[in-house]
């Protein structure tokens, strides 16, 4: 599976701004979402393939949101990399309980990004 739909799940509009214009200048089609509660309508809307979620935003957390991903039959094919500014080796494996696929710590290096994003699909 090539992955193309991508969601960005962050709170700060400069890093959506970021991660959208690296991926649409790579050739992906990117839709956002500012909060995990938006994520989760927007994955049954949009059936996104990758998710890129923030951890720290208001109301559900993105460990959280992703957890409900994993655990969701509908949701649960979606491939998720954690992308946080927490970089604690145990945020990292608890990313990874949760259902996390990858865990990168911000700021995000944008060719590491798109290496692991290629690697995927």
């Amino acid at each position: 599976m090539t992955i193309k739909k991508i969601l960005v799940v962050d709170d700060s509009p400069t890093e959506r701004y970021f991660l959208t214009d690296l991926l649409v200048k790579n050739g992906y089609s990117v839709s956002t979402a500012e909060s995990g509660e938006e994520a989760l309508d927007k994955i049954k809307a949009d059936k996104p393939e990758l998710i890129l979620m923030d951890v720290v935003m208001p109301g559900k957390n993105g460990f959280q949101i992703t957890r409900t991903i994993s655990r969701d039959p509908e949701m649960q094919n979606v491939t998720v990399i954690i992308c946080s500014s927490k970089d604690q080796e145990t945020d990292r494996i608890w990313g990874l309980r949760q259902g996390a696929h990858d865990y990168l710590v911000k700021p995000i290096d944008p060719q590491a990004l798109l290496d692991k994003i290629t690697a995927l699909g």
